[in-house]
């Protein structure tokens, strides 16, 4: 599948591996945006909206080995053959699968807040009920929209998150298939040790990565990785902490 995508070029270093930035689950290419926009003047930059979400196709098929058979068609449609990998959230999980399926052709791996591991516990069901709300009052404006996932929410950033979604009376994502596949998206079947060195970024008061069975799991599956935190950030470290994230990537990045 061909996805959609905003690609920066930089012909003045194009002796520099291209980034790709993939967002997470309910997201768009938009998302990694202050984090893209720190390297367009180092590096051709990709962004992409992965299946079911932005511009991108549906699919009632979801899985991590197809979406990174995505990202691996699109780069290939832009005639890229090596490339880097920045991942938030879901988008790391498919940024590690890329480690496994396309290893030899990525050059390096920043994940953000994600683990290589199958979570068991539910963190979106009531993102879900406020989105089915939407979907089945058939609403057309975005203030209507609003209200109703007022009613099923209390985080106003997650809500205009959500909203950034909401076009036209309709959400951008495939919501049924994004919930009829869940138990996949939390879902991790570990790979082969991938030996290049990789990057993690954490944020210090975020869960995802919070257990010794989650860094036993990088260990485990990225043996050279490196663990970096971002205090007093959460999930969304990269909006919260911007310029720390980038810092962090950019050190990373000049190793090669």
């Amino acid at each position: 599948m061909i996805l959609n995508y905003q690609i920066h070029l930089n012909e003045i270093r194009s002796e520099k591996i291209p980034l790709v930035f993939i967002h997470g689950l309910f997201g768009s290419l938009s998302n990694l945006g202050m984090l893209a926009r720190a390297f367009y003047q180092s590096h051709s930059v990709i962004q992409i909206d992965v299946r079911n979400h932005g511009h991108s196709p549906h699919s009632a098929e979801i899985n991590y080995a197809v979406m990174a058979m995505d990202i691996l068609e699109t780069v290939d449609a832009l005639n890229i053959q090596k490339f880097s990998v920045i991942g938030h959230s879901m988008g790391g999980k498919i940024a590690m699968q890329l480690a496994n399926s396309a290893g030899e052709r990525l050059e390096q791996l920043v994940v953000l807040d994600m683990t290589p591991f199958a979570y068991k516990e539910s963190h979106h069901d009531q993102i879900f009920k406020a989105l089915f709300a939407v979907q089945n009052a058939h609403v057309k404006h975005r203030e209507q929209a609003t209200q109703i996932m007022r009613e099923h929410l209390d985080e106003e950033m997650v809500i205009q998150f959500l909203m950034k979604s909401f076009s036209q009376g309709q959400w951008l994502f495939n919501v049924d298939a994004l919930f009829n596949h869940y138990p996949d998206i939390i879902n991790w079947t570990a790979i082969q040790p991938w030996q290049k060195e990789t990057l993690f970024i954490r944020g210090g008061k975020s869960a995802y990565i919070s257990k010794d069975e989650h860094f036993d799991a990088i260990k485990m599956q990225f043996p050279n990785a490196n663990l970096k935190v971002i205090e007093d950030a959460g999930h969304w470290l990269h909006a919260e902490k911007t310029q720390q994230v980038v810092d962090e990537i950019n050190q990373y990045l000049k190793l090669n």
